[in-house]
């Protein structure tokens, strides 16, 4: 699964040292560039805040001698630094720092923290943990998957194949694993993603 905003932020940044490499500022640049392209243009490219066309990205690495096999290369290995469809995360930030919108996660995550023996720096005071009562969203199964949630007809528990969490608290989502939890976030799963990708491991 790739999650677009952070290929962009990714694919800017590589722009951006790719320019600074050769000591040009955005000016210097858009003077070897054969079409017009403001410099805010730019700068969004550079911020991964603005999405860039294939014709657009190969002339910025031509006009910096690049090939754009080469930039793809380095963005592909920055953004799939885990194995494909895999996201890390760090169980004790999703407790100290997930959003209302990720209770259900946050519950598992108390729990799964609590099997392995490892507590968080603070402990949230709000929304219970899992399994505590009726108002759990998801509990944690023996196996240490994302089991029934209590009111939850049928919420299948986490694949046996997805890797076992560290000692010290972090955890690999494969996706069979993320569409399940996005679904009890009532989340698209891109979403969900994008919120795991904020609390990964510094």
């Amino acid at each position: 699964m790739i999650d677009a905003e952070h290929y962009q932020r990714v694919l800017g940044d590589e722009l951006r040292k790719l320019r600074r490499g050769r000591g040009w500022t955005r000016k210097e640049l858009n003077a070897h560039l054969q079409s017009e392209i403001s410099l805010q243009t730019l700068a969004t490219y550079e911020l991964g805040t603005r999405q860039c066309s294939v014709v657009r990205l190969v002339e910025l690495c031509v006009a910096m001698d690049e090939l754009p096999q080469d930039l793809l290369a380095k963005v592909h290995s920055r953004v799939f630094t885990e194995e494909p469809g895999r996201v890390r995360v760090d169980l004790r930030r999703v407790v100290e720092e997930a959003g209302p919108e990720l209770t259900p996660l946050r519950r598992w995550a108390e729990g799964r923290l609590r099997q392995l023996g490892v507590a968080p720096s603070r402990t949230r005071s709000s929304g219970g943990v899992a399994g505590s009562g009726a108002g759990s969203s998801a509990s944690q199964t023996p196996g240490g998957g994302l089991g029934p949630a209590a009111g939850s007809a049928s919420t299948p528990s986490q694949p046996s194949h997805a890797p076992a969490s560290q000692s010290d608290g972090e955890v690999s989502f494969d996706f069979a694993a993320l569409e399940r939890m996005a679904e009890l976030c009532g989340l698209p799963t891109a979403e969900l993603v994008s919120h795991l990708r904020k609390l990964a491991p510094a």
